[in-house]
């Protein structure tokens, strides 16, 4: 009886140690990890920068100056370029943004160069970004510190012709010949992904444009995902139909013999999708409010682990809840941390509390980080400006969490 007795509180106190270990490894609120590359001016400025961002009302009346600045020829870069940019973007080139490469890598956190052109509308544009894309590509194969690549379908085609497809309008012939221009440069980006051994993931769109999308990615995964997952998708889990579309394409998936690559954000147009559905009088198809977004991002996590075997996955988010959940779920399935089909990710410049503890306790985690030149970076950096302020407590926690590594730092 007294060696059953003996065993049992062996057994409890291991799943208690193992419980505290796993609590203290994830401890998100760790801000000497977090902010540890950060020198007494870095945390100055990013304070001052959040403070801005913390207030919806200066954040619009910046963005209004910066497009009139910028229409009227106001040399405004270098002002943009020492704040707001230097703080999102790793640089204007590949090659001026490997010095942050180094950087990150030295805290165990890989980097997705993103060239983050956007809105561009000539044939002539589209082929100078797709080429850009491909560098990045051959970069990625010789540098391991960026062990992935991504792209926006709208950097490299037109909106209105994707709009078109989706909605199955007949094309005109010169539609029908830039169509073809666009599938061209899908299939080059994702050939040389495949011969490279570079995944590469493809952002999400509005929901207008998104059929075109996903039949697109389906295809380029048919072909280039036989042994692994090399084309990722990206759902917009703050869609009310993303699970379903995402199991669907599992299905499809493992019945004709290929690996679904795909990221997971919560979603980036909200309010324009709101407002078209509103004027053109269909339903909305956003979540009805955050708890079902949270609920169905959490909810899918659990599928992929599930799944692990046939699905290579990213969580981006900057949700320490879905982090956690994420984490325990791999702990509790008895999976490597660094588990091939399993990455963390946040964008550069945010949620450094979860990028770098996680990394700390060897997760597989990846920070994206755009790059470009300053003008064409705009629209990103107004994004990231109207998320911080917009998004409920996101800027103000970022804004907490470098007041308390000030006071640490006996700084304030």
């Amino acid at each position: 009886m007294s060696f059953l007795f003996l065993n049992l509180c062996k057994s409890i106190y291991t799943i208690i140690y193992m419980l505290n270990k796993h609590t203290e490894l994830l401890n998100f609120n760790d801000i000497e990890i977090a902010f540890r590359g950060k020198s007494n001016n870095d945390l100055r400025e990013m304070h001052l920068l959040f403070k801005v961002m913390n207030s919806p009302t200066l954040v619009g009346l910046g963005k209004k100056l910066i497009n009139f600045a910028f229409a009227i020829h106001f040399p405004v870069e270098w002002i943009v370029k020492r704040t707001i940019y230097k703080h999102f973007c790793g640089g204007v080139s590949i090659l001026d943004s490997s010095k942050l490469i180094d950087k990150l890598d030295k805290r165990n956190v890989g980097t997705i160069l993103d060239y983050a052109v956007e809105g561009e509308e000539s044939e002539e544009m589209f082929d100078d970004t797709c080429k850009e894309l491909l560098n990045v590509i051959t970069f990625s194969h010789k540098n391991k510190k960026t062990p992935f690549s991504a792209f926006k379908l709208t950097g490299i085609g037109s909106f209105d012709l994707m709009a078109k497809v989706s909605n199955n309008e007949t094309l005109s012939e010169a539609e029908t010949d830039s169509y073809k221009r666009l599938l061209k440069r899908v299939d080059d980006i994702c050939r040389l992904s495949y011969e490279l051994d570079v995944p590469v993931l493809i952002d999400a769109e509005q929901s207008w444009i998104q059929p075109m999308l996903d039949s697109l990615v389906l295809d380029m995964m048919r072909k280039y995902n036989k042994e692994r997952a090399i084309v990722q998708n990206t759902y917009q889990m703050y869609r009310h139909d993303r699970i379903e579309v995402i199991k669907q394409h599992h299905a499809i998936a493992k019945a004709e013999g290929f690996f679904l690559g795909l990221k997971i954000v919560r979603g980036a147009y909200m309010e324009a999708e709101r407002e078209r559905a509103k004027e053109m009088g269909y339903p909305s198809p956003i979540q009805p409010n955050k708890e079902a977004t949270d609920r169905g991002f959490d909810d899918i996590i659990r599928y992929f682990v599930d799944n692990v075997d046939t699905i290579s996955f990213m969580v981006a988010t900057h949700n320490e809840k879905s982090s956690q959940l994420l984490a325990s779920l791999i702990e509790e399935h008895g999976l490597p941390r660094n588990h091939p089909h399993i990455y963390f990710s946040q964008l550069y410049g945010m949620s450094d509390h979860l990028t770098y503890n996680l990394a700390e306790s060897h997760y597989n985690v990846v920070k994206y980080v755009p790059y470009g030149k300053v003008k064409t970076m705009i629209p990103y950096l107004i994004r990231r400006a109207e998320e911080n302020s917009s998004v409920s407590g996101q800027s103000s926690r970022e804004l907490l969490l470098i007041e308390q590594e000030l006071k640490r730092r006996k700084l304030k």
